[in-house]
């Protein structure tokens, strides 16, 4: 079993469509490699931004071996493609997605109880869920939004880094003391928190956060990753790059991943922005022309003109 993954940046993959409506493997070679160019340190594949909920459990698999097979060894890939409501339906994609290769399988709290259920039935359930995991595969969590969002409190987290099956949080609860509180609870274990929000981002990283695990990282992820490299021995550069990304972050509210695919387009790794969980065709001009301008300001960032 891995013992940790890496600290720093997991971008949130987003899955390449064909014309045809397949996924596009050609692009999603295209964009393995541009993330790793990049300089992240891990990829989160098969997650909600890969349109996860919308993909057959064939390609949810097939997804996961090819971006770890492309990957190879030069960073760690996770993946969850945990979308199932029936018990046996999540052990069965639960362990083909193991059986991929990947250095570690996210567990999706809010399959793990219903929403007006209690902590007491989802740690019920996932005892039960571990027992028909293999205990070599290393595991992580992730607070989707989707279908609804579960937090996980400190007190489940710290039992779940006590099995010591588990790596990686996924936290999206986007709260510096619920973070905080999380990261007291899980202290002394191998399990690692990556904060999903820019604005609280830094302040988390100083509080022991181990990285970024957001949608913004398909949009620049080189700045994510010289904000959680540089952040100690540039604080006030750092002060100041986190305050444009969180405002720049605001680009999440309009049609993702949709622009997400098309800021790719423009960096000429997709050749559509094609989705199977949004209509493409609400899509504006408008905006286009806004990815198109955060496009420039990112390229400029890059290259430190503005900083």
């Amino acid at each position: 079993m891995r013992n940790s993954i890496a600290d720093g940046v997991f971008p949130t993959m987003v899955t390449p469509f064909t014309e045809g409506g397949g996924i596009d493997y050609g692009a999603q070679q295209r964009a393995v490699n541009w993330y790793i160019r990049q300089g992240v340190d891990g990829l989160f594949a098969v997650c909600q931004s890969s349109e996860m909920f919308f993909l057959s459990l064939e390609e949810r698999v097939s997804l996961a071996s090819f971006v770890k097979k492309e990957a190879g060894d030069r960073v760690p890939v996770i993946a969850s493609g945990h979308v199932s409501d029936a018990f046996e339906d999540q052990v069965k994609e639960l362990n083909l997605m193991a059986e991929t290769g990947i250095d570690a399988l996210v567990l999706i709290t809010n399959r793990l109880a219903l929403e007006d259920e209690s902590e007491d039935v989802m740690r019920r359930n996932l005892e039960k869920l571990l027992q028909r995991i293999p205990e070599h595969v290393p595991l992580g969590l992730y607070e989707c939004p989707y279908p609804y969002k579960r937090i996980v409190s400190p007190q489940f987290l710290k039992w779940c880094a006590e099995t010591g099956r588990f790596l990686f949080l996924k936290d999206t609860n986007c709260d510096v003391d619920n973070i905080r509180h999380k990261l007291e609870a899980v202290k002394g274990t191998k399990l690692k928190i990556y904060n999903a929000n820019t604005a609280t981002l830094l302040e988390t990283l100083k509080l022991g956060a181990a990285g970024y695990s957001g949608v913004m990282a398909n949009f620049h992820p080189d700045l994510y990753v010289r904000l959680t490299k540089s952040w100690p021995s540039e604080p006030e550069a750092s002060e100041r790059l986190i305050e444009l990304l969180s405002m720049i972050s605001l680009i999440e509210k309009q049609l993702y991943p949709v622009n997400a695919k098309y800021y790719l387009m423009l960096e000429g790794i997709m050749s559509n922005y094609r989705c199977r969980s949004k209509s493409d065709s609400e899509f504006t001009a408008t905006n286009r022309l806004e990815v198109e301008q955060l496009h420039r300001l990112s390229k400029a960032l890059s290259k430190r003109e503005l900083l």
